[in-house]
Order: structure tokens, then sequence, then C-alpha cells
């Protein structure tokens, strides 16, 4: 039995939720979010909180109970205070910037990369070697993290590289004579 999936989500005063069969959708201060759920688990709305059951005692069935819930969760959490991440870059010339709709990056390459901003995803770069990525959507949000990250991750030797923000890097030592 999942323990997560257990336990109801509770929609806040500020969300507007609606369930109409296997989607569900919030509407709050901050945007609104959809999410289908699974077929192999049964939403339902009662009293202010979400259950979500799944539809047989089957490995499958279960496998995708708390991961339901998990979503709905993240979703009401997105629609009342925006999800953030912080990148850090660090290495010599290594610099960050907003060119109109684009996030200008410059990683050492012989080239500038030019990172167009998805829809629902807000860059800013406070610093030129910090990037700060909010958005309701904790997938996506992740997500743009992650792909930025993926031009340059940290190496271990020097620690050069685009890390999350509090991210220790393993460091190794170099070869000796």
């Amino acid at each position: 039995m999942s323990r997560i999936g257990k336990r109801p989500v509770p929609v806040p005063k500020s969300v507007t939720v609606t369930v109409d069969g296997q989607t569900v959708k919030a509407k709050g201060p901050k945007g609104e979010l959809e999410f289908v759920v699974n077929e192999l688990c049964r939403v339902a709305l009662e009293n202010d909180k979400i259950s979500v059951e799944p539809v047989n005692l089957s490995k499958p069935a279960r496998a995708q109970w708390g991961m339901n819930r998990t979503m709905i969760a993240n979703m009401m959490a997105g629609v009342t205070e925006a999800f953030t991440k912080k990148l850090e870059l660090v290495g010599v010339g290594y610099r960050a910037a907003m060119k109109g709709s684009a996030l200008n990056l410059q990683l050492g390459f012989s080239h500038e990369i030019d990172f167009p901003v998805p829809k629902g995803v807000k860059i800013e770069t406070p610093k030129p070697t910090e990037i700060v990525i909010s958005g309701i959507d904790k997938q996506l949000v992740g997500e743009t993290a992650a792909k930025i990250r993926a031009y340059r991750p940290p190496e271990p030797y020097k620690g050069k590289g685009v890390k999350y923000e509090g991210e220790y890097i393993f460091r190794k030592e170099g070869k000796k004579k």
C-alpha cells in the first residue's frame, strides 16, 4: 500500500478545483494547471480534499497511485506559490544574461549559447553568474534547469560548470608525477 497515495490532497482556500472524469483542473492566484490522471487510478473531490485510489491492487495500478497523488499536490502548491530553481555558473568567463526572450550563455565554448525560454517559465539573471528559474509547473521548471545544466555539467577536477545552488561537487585529485 502506498503511504503517499493514501493521504488526501488538501485544497487551499485560494484555489478552485474541478474534477471531470480523469481530468483535474486547478486555478489559483498564480495561474491555472491541468493534469490527466492515469486510467489505473480514480480521483474524487470531497469536502475540499482530493483523494486518489487505485482501480485494482495490481502492481501497475499501485505504481501509478502515489505518483498521481504527488502530481496533484504539486499542482496545488504551484498555483498558490511558484516553484524556483537556482543555478550557479562556476568558471572564468562563465556568464549568463537575458537577451530579449532568450537566455544567452557564455560557458567557455568558442560560441555563445542562446537558450529559448519555454512558455510558462520565467528566467532571471540577478548576477552574471546566477540564473533563477521560476514557474507554476514543477516538472517544467526542473526540466528547464536540467537542460541549461546539461550544456556544461560541473566537472570533478576544478569544479567548473553549471551547478544547482547548494549542490556538492565531489572533487577528485589530479594526476601525480
